[in-house]
């Protein structure tokens, strides 16, 4: 316990040395409608916690779990592919790479127009910005099985499933979970982003809408919501990663 409250005490401290920092800035600049304070924040997120926690935080939500979800989906079934076949290695990687390759902020507004103001637009965003980490992280998990392992197992007249199942599987697990890891704030970050160009509900058209009333507050206000969701994720993943522990020092 006192191991792991010195290893956060120093991120705490330089945290807490920029928010003050941040504070002291904004009380010599007074101008709160284009740089609050972390006070003047907190305070707005208070204030309009009815309308950002109830009507704003769900429709964001959605759009993070779902896209993600269809993107770790996504990846497992190209990864698997990919590992039981060469040529769909050689014809899929390529194109995996191209299309990290297309900013996902610039052709929003494309998908907008393909799908109009609907959460099909979102999603699409949020999975093409995300479903490449934990394919080539699932990938790369399922190709470090133990060599030998599996020969003694191939030796005993396991079918390729056992193998598959019993020893691959887990061996690419905690590899995946770090795509996972890897791709939760790009899932936050796109979710917000898809919004802000292209939604009529969620916290980045909330953001947007408080820009044009020139309410800087408000405008950090679903910034800061968000932090915590990726933040309270990370968090949720660090335990499971804690978990597959085992399974690294096995495999």
């Amino acid at each position: 316990m006192k191991e792991k409250i010195r290893n956060m005490l120093p991120p705490v401290l330089l945290s807490g040395l920029l928010l003050a920092a941040w504070q002291i800035g904004a009380g010599v600049v007074k101008m709160t409608h284009i740089f609050p304070g972390p006070l003047e924040i907190l305070a707005k997120t208070w204030e309009l916690r009815e309308t950002l926690f109830l009507k704003q935080l769900p429709t964001t939500l959605i759009t993070i779990l779902a896209g993600w979800i269809l993107a770790a989906a996504l990846g497992i079934a190209l990864a698997t592919l990919m590992h039981f076949s060469g040529v769909a290695e050689a014809m899929l990687h390529p194109a995996l790479v191209i299309t990290q390759t297309i900013p996902v902020m610039c052709i929003s507004p494309l998908f907008v127009l393909w799908f109009g103001y609907t959460v099909t637009a979102r999603l699409v965003a949020v999975v093409l910005s995300t479903f490449f980490a934990i394919t080539l992280n699932t990938f790369d998990g399922l190709a470090r099985a133990d060599r030998e392992k599996i020969e003694l197992m191939k030796s005993m007249g396991a079918r390729r499933r056992d193998i598959f199942f019993h020893m691959e599987v887990p061996s690419a697990f905690p590899m995946f979970v770090t795509g996972l890891k890897m791709t939760l704030p790009w899932a936050v970050i796109d979710a917000a982003v898809a919004e802000w160009l292209g939604a009529t509900q969620g916290l980045g058209y909330f953001s947007r809408r408080m820009i044009i009333r020139m309410d800087g507050a408000a405008v950090f206000a679903p910034v800061l919501i968000l932090t915590g969701l990726a933040l309270l994720g990370m968090a949720a993943l660090g335990m499971l990663d804690r978990k597959c522990a085992g399974y690294r020092a096995e495999l």
